[in-house]
């Protein structure tokens, strides 16, 4: 049986609007909000810099996580990214050397979406 990764994330821009989401492909997913492919809130508010992440094994403990931080006070987000990652720094920029590996899985993505929420329990 394959296992899998389940990814809990915290996006942000420069004026510090947080975005927090869950999905089964963090590259893939911070990649799309990179490119505003869906019209929603990250593509509004240019949220396009990766700030924290964690990951688990477990689908429902990735949903009740997310569901946990968006219930959290801004402050105590705040100091959740900053305790990792205390400068902000776009995390994602790490996988450059990944790029051309990245863009591959992309193009064979059949749907070219990565798995989010819905993605997951469907």
């Amino acid at each position: 049986m394959e296992t899998r990764e389940y990814y809990v994330y915290i996006m942000s821009n420069w004026s510090r609007t947080l975005y927090i989401g869950v999905t089964n492909n963090l590259m893939a997913r911070v990649d799309q909000h990179k490119r505003k492919v869906s019209p929603g809130f990250t593509a509004r508010y240019n949220v396009t810099d990766l700030v924290y992440y964690e990951s688990t094994g477990d689908v429902t403990a990735a949903i009740e996580r997310e569901k946990q931080l968006k219930g959290w006070l801004r402050k105590k987000k705040i100091a959740l990214i900053e305790s990792v990652n205390p400068e902000w720094r776009d995390l994602s920029l790490d996988w450059a050397d990944r790029l051309p590996q990245i863009l591959r899985q992309a193009q064979n993505d059949k749907t070219g979406q990565a798995g989010t929420t819905g993605d997951i329990l469907g």
